[in-house]
Formats: structure tokens, C-alpha cells, sequence
């Protein structure tokens, strides 16, 4: 196997690794360990493996506990992404994770799922937000489809697997704070109902839709 798709090892990222296997499924946690990959590999490509700012133990806590939030952990009262980027925190500082790099994992996490503000903060941030969305297919161009076809021979994904969208509407479903407007939350918790209203209404039309017999004169 290339070493570039060797995950790296270390308390830090055992941590990282053993909370988000106890915490999220098992899809999910294939997710987080994708989006590493696919985030070194964006790193490798760009030449920024050797920045000053670039930190691999911090790129791996970031993507791997990203969907923490999602997990049995998270209380259903923020938005998933700042729940996960609490968690993630937390198990930086039992670590002794300087106060800056924790709010560097922090905010890498939190703006992860956020389009067109993500890219634009920091290295750490910029990569975790863009191997996460290569992973979910949401970037798609010459060089993440290269980047997919590396990683997805070596961590297969399972094709119409729904488990991330799911997860991400029954927390949305807890709580109004979990779900503001204008979230990934809000949208996808939005379509859910819309679906299922959508179904009932298909259920229901049958039993509308009586024989209309010609009356007698």
C-alpha cells in the first residue's frame, strides 16, 4: 500500500481513532478515515506537506472526530458540527494539545460542512472541509476524482449508503438549536420531512380515490 494511505499512529491519534469507533457507526467512522486520507493526499498534491502550518497528528484529529456530533455522545442541543467540535476538544486538552491547536481542530470542525467559508480560513480548516466533501462526492473535478479512486480502492465504500444523511436528521430532529435556518442540518432535515409527507400523501390517495358509480334516473 502507498505510505501516504497509512494512517498515522501516536496517543494522540488512537484517541482520536478509539472515540469516534465507540461513538459513531461504523460507515461514519469509514467516512472520518476517507476524509484523512483524501485531505493528506489534497495536502500532497498542493506541495503543502512540508508548511509550517500543516500538522498531521491535527489534520487527523480533525477529520476523524468531525462527526462526533453525530454520535451517542452529543446531546441534540447545537448544531452537530459545533457538538463534535466540543468533543473533539475535550479530548485534545486530556492530551495536553496546546490551547491554539485545539481551536484550530475546533474551527476546522465546526465550519466543516460550511461551503464557501471553509476553504477560506486556515490550511487545517481549508483541508478538513475539502477532504470531507471529496468523500461525500460534493467536490468533483479532475484531481478529487483521482484522489477518490486512491482511496476508495484501499477503504472501500458501500454504494447508496445513506448513513451520514440519516444521522445528520435524527440529530436535526432533537432540537430547533440543532437545526438553525440556512444549516446542512435545517436543509436536510427540511427534505426528510418533505419526503415522508411526500409518502403519506401516496399512502393515503388510494383510500381518497373512491369509485364514482352513475347514479340512477
Amino acid at each position: 500500500m502507498n505510505d501516504i494511505l497509512v494512517l498515522p499512529t501516536g496517543a494522540l491519534a488512537d484517541a482520536s481513532l478509539a472515540i469516534a469507533r465507540s461513538s459513531v457507526s461504523r460507515p461514519i467512522v469509514d467516512h472520518s478515515i476517507r476524509s484523512f486520507l483524501f485531505a493528506r493526499l489534497l495536502a500532497d498534491h498542493e506541495g503543502c506537506l512540508d508548511d509550517a502550518e500543516y500538522d498531521e497528528d491535527l489534520l487527523f484529529a480533525a477529520t476523524v472526530m468531525h462527526d462526533l456530533g453525530l454520535g451517542e455522545r452529543a446531546t441534540g442541543e447545537a448544531r452537530f458540527e459545533v457538538e463534535g467540535a466540543d468533543l473533539a476538544a475535550a479530548v485534545l486538552r486530556r492530551h495536553g494539545v496546546a490551547e491554539r491547536d485545539i481551536d484550530r481542530v475546533w474551527e476546522a470542525i465546526a465550519l466543516h460542512a460550511s461551503l464557501g467559508i471553509a476553504h477560506r480560513r486556515g490550511l487545517l480548516t481549508s483541508l478538513t472541509h475539502r477532504g470531507v466533501f471529496i468523500d461525500a462526492g460534493r467536490i468533483t473535478d479532475g484531481v478529487a476524482d483521482g484522489l477518490r479512486q486512491e482511496v476508495l480502492s484501499a477503504y472501500p465504500r458501500t454504494s447508496g449508503d445513506r448513513s451520514i444523511a440519516d444521522a445528520i436528521v435524527a440529530h436535526a430532529s432533537r432540537s430547533d438549536a440543532a437545526a438553525p435556518p440556512g444549516s446542512l442540518a435545517f436543509e436536510l432535515l427540511r427534505q426528510h420531512r418533505e419526503a415522508e409527507h411526500a409518502r403519506v400523501r401516496r399512502q393515503e390517495s388510494p383510500e381518497r380515490r373512491q369509485p364514482s358509480w352513475p347514479t340512477k334516473q
